[in-house]
């Protein structure tokens, strides 16, 4: 029996997916978040074929695929997007256009198709973080001339990888609102989600980016991408862009939910 990798962001949603898959006699795993351990277990136990899902947080599915490739032990496992915004696929085609696109409508025939036709020489994009190089810290940051940036818990020092910032740029400390960047650093995981909390608040007025110390473990219960991700997103949260700030630093970019943003637009009008 083909055993199928399913990444959807939405349980329920999800259902009709697994649905017609195991009628069509797939063995369906069903992952919903990318935590700690879940890439290296799909890298060492790879499936027959990915299904992910990009109705939902498209871009986080655009990623996972592009991990997928990067990796020699998934690179060559076909990879089959499920539904989305037809702006939305249409970049992430640009950037993977050996992959399989389909409706819901029509998962089963293009699963089928790309299990037959299999991927020879799979396209394999730059990581995000390799997609910056060569730009200065205020570029990767979307800092330009004349903006204002607030700094939350900045550690000493932080101004030094600012000395290529654009003229005119206001600096201020704590997260006033109105700025047009908001660097909020995150040195502990206790009070993340209160902290985060805290962040909501400004997320839909400032390009949003929340900082944490590279090589974090989640054994040790320390502040990890994947602890980032899963605590904002259970605020209303959603990332759309990760870049390294420094040697020390990795930054990641959120923005509202559609959902959140509009009810907080009615909430505030």
């Amino acid at each position: 029996m083909r055993r199928i990798s399913l990444i959807h962001w939405n349980e329920a949603e999800a259902r009709e997916h697994m649905r017609l898959l195991k009628a069509a006699s797939y063995q369906v795993e069903y992952v919903s978040k990318i935590a700690p351990g879940v890439m290296r277990r799909l890298r060492e136990n790879a499936p027959d074929a990915f299904v992910v899902d990009l109705s939902r947080l498209p871009s986080h599915g655009r990623e996972i695929a592009v991990a997928l490739r990067q990796s020699r032990g998934t690179r060559n496992i076909p990879i089959v997007f499920c539904e989305g915004a037809e702006e939305k696929v249409a970049k992430i085609r640009a950037k993977l256009p050996d992959a399989t696109y389909c409706g819901l409508r029509g998962l089963r025939a293009a699963l089928r198709r790309a299990l037959k036709q299999k991927v020879q020489e799979a396209v394999v994009p730059a990581a995000m973080m390799d997609r910056y190089a060569g730009r200065t810290v205020a570029q990767k940051l979307g800092i330009r001339e004349g903006a204002s940036v607030a700094l939350v818990n900045a550690p000493r020092g932080v101004w030094r990888e600012m000395r290529e910032a654009p003229a005119n740029v206001k600096w201020s400390e704590g997260a006033g609102a109105g700025a047009d960047v908001t660097l909020c650093f995150v040195h502990e995981g206790g009070g993340l989600a209160e902290r985060l909390s805290e962040m909501r608040e400004v997320a839909g007025g400032t390009k949003l980016w929340i900082l944490w110390r590279k090589g974090g473990s989640a054994a040790r219960s320390e502040v990890t991408e994947g602890l980032i991700r899963e605590q904002a997103i259970q605020l209303g949260m959603v990332d759309y862009k990760v870049c390294s700030f420094d040697a020390v630093w990795s930054a990641m970019a959120f923005a509202l939910r559609r959902e959140r943003r509009r009810k907080v637009g009615r909430d505030t009008g």
